[in-house]
This record gives structure tokens, sequence and C-alpha cells, in this order.
């Protein structure tokens, strides 16, 4: 008898240990959670879109896309592509853009809309910020445009990296900072003047 209650007190000192370190660690457990959902996500669409870009080939002639760009950006920077982008690029700049609080289809999958608004779009313009880099979708917006490149654009660059805030090297995911090493990308100036050439930059590189 006295092995049973012995038994079951340290079963139940243990179970008070593994409970309260569940929840004193419960932010970690989770992000790892997501984190691996996340990339279990991701390999299922990526084997997704190698299918469809089997018997899919894009022409680079204009009127074959739906959208001069597909901008990826976070919810968080919003406000700089409402208020510069749309009014500098669509109004004045006669471009047609893309952009997900406005054009995905309500009611269907996010991935899908993603999928449609990459495949669509000549190019898609990734508003780099701190913000972006922590949110999944706008990674996994940028990995599907990469994979949209090597896949259905015969190796040519569909991604348009425009850096809204100053990043470190070491802030930058590896999968981010090996494409910087082979393409050129602008950045964010800040002032009236180099605001203006840097609209002008994304024009003309979404025409490119």
């Amino acid at each position: 008898m006295s092995i049973i209650i012995t038994c079951s007190a340290i079963f139940v000192f243990i179970a008070i240990l593994v409970t309260i370190s569940i929840h004193r660690h419960r932010q970690k457990l989770r992000f790892i959670f997501y984190t691996f959902r996340g990339r279990i996500h991701f390999l299922y669409y990526k084997t997704k879109f190698k299918k469809r870009f089997r018997s899919t080939k894009h022409s680079e002639n204009k009127m074959d896309f739906m959208y001069d760009g597909f901008v990826s950006y976070s919810d968080e920077d919003r406000a700089f592509v409402l208020n510069d982008c749309i009014t500098n690029l669509e109004e004045k700049g006669n471009l047609k853009l893309c952009l997900h609080h406005r054009d995905f289809v309500p009611g269907e999958d996010i991935t899908d809309n993603i999928i449609h608004a990459i495949e669509s779009s000549r190019k898609t313009i990734c508003i780099i910020t701190r913000s972006f880099l922590q949110s999944y979708y706008c990674m996994f917006e940028y990995n599907m445009a990469r994979m949209e490149s090597i896949h259905s654009r015969n190796g040519k660059n569909v991604l348009f990296l425009v850096f809204y805030e100053q990043l470190l090297p070491e802030e930058l995911p590896l999968v981010l900072y090996e494409v910087l090493q082979k393409q050129t990308y602008i950045e964010f100036p800040n002032d009236e003047h180099g605001n203006r050439i840097f609209l002008g930059k994304i024009k003309d590189g979404i025409s490119a």
C-alpha cells in the first residue's frame, strides 16, 4: 500500500513540475509549435506549386498579367502602401497593383489567394521591415515568389525587394540574405526628394 502511495505522490509531483514548466515556457512552446506547423504548411504548398508550374508557363508579355505588381507587406506598414504606393504608382504611375486587403477574394483560402496574386502579377514587390520578417504569410509570399521565378518564369526574377527599414545582416533570414547577394534592391531614403526618386525606382523595377 505504501508503495502505491509513494508512486502516486511521485507521479503527482512530476505532473505538477511538468505543468509549471509548460506554463512558464508556454510562449516559447507556442512559438515552436507555430514554426513547425508553418514549415509543414510551406512544404505542402511548395510541392503543390511545383506540380502547377510543370503545366503552367507564363509569357513575359505585359498583357498576359492581370496586375503589374503584387505588393507583399505587413499590416503594420499598410499606411506606406496606402499613402505612397497607391497614390504614386497607381493613380500617377498608371500601374495596377494587387493588394491583399483590397484584391484578395473573400471566402477563398488565403494561400490560394496568394498563389493567384503571384501568378497574375509581373512582379512581387516585398516591402521588407522587421514586421515583414516576423510575419508567416509575408515570408510565405516571398518564398512562393521565389518558386515562381524558378519554376514558371524560366529563371526570370519576379522578386523586387524594397527595404522600408534599415536592417542589419544578422537580422535577415538566410533565405533572404542569399538572394541579396545575387540581386539588387532599393532602400527607403526617408526624405522628400529621395522619396520621389525611391518611388520612381519602384515603378521602373515593376516595369522592367
